[in-house]
């Protein structure tokens, strides 16, 4: 447990303590709580939120980087960049991923690809095909010579993993 995680726990502990506090325990020993300390309970409150919200934006931040840091030297191919951002075509995405998503999407339902384990010939046999993981997620995104655009039905991320799945399958 780092340092970060820590004092997000704390911050939240001493916000849950306080939330359970001010709504089980003090109303039974004062019923008309806050009363005239509503000023200064709606203060401490907003206060606790706030502190809150700004350690998990400010620590929670560094968090994120930090397991982007070691994604990023673990990572063989993966990652969630975008499209077209690789120097050789190649934009990231996680084929392991990319291979349900291509079972659970029915793109064996048109398209060859061994991996896959099918062999449908109304598009492209992906086995033979060669091209590159940027032009591959254009085409998944937008369609396009009979293919539909799987843009409403796939995110980015989704649709990203598929073609990574494609041309890590290519022959």
């Amino acid at each position: 447990m780092s340092r970060n995680d820590a004092i997000l726990g704390a911050v939240a502990l001493l916000l849950v303590v306080f939330s359970l506090v001010v709504s089980l325990v003090i109303p039974r020993r004062d019923p008309g709580f806050p009363g005239r300390n509503l000023k200064v309970f709606a203060l401490v409150a907003v206060l606790l939120v706030i502190a809150m919200l700004a350690s998990v934006e400010v620590l929670g931040a560094e968090h994120e980087d930090e397991e982007g840091g070691e994604a990023a030297e673990t990572d063989t191919g993966g990652g969630e960049t975008g499209a077209g951002e690789g120097g050789d075509g190649e934009a990231g995405g996680d084929p392991a991923a990319g291979e349900e998503i291509f079972a659970s999407a029915g793109c064996g339902n048109c398209h060859a690809l061994e991996e896959a384990g099918t062999t449908a010939t109304v598009g492209p046999n992906l086995d033979e095909s060669t091209v590159d993981q940027a032009a591959a997620a254009e085409q998944i995104t937008n369609g396009g010579g009979g293919m539909p655009a799987f843009s409403g039905q796939l995110s980015e991320e989704q649709i990203q993993d598929v073609a990574a799945f494609v041309v890590a399958s290519q022959g």
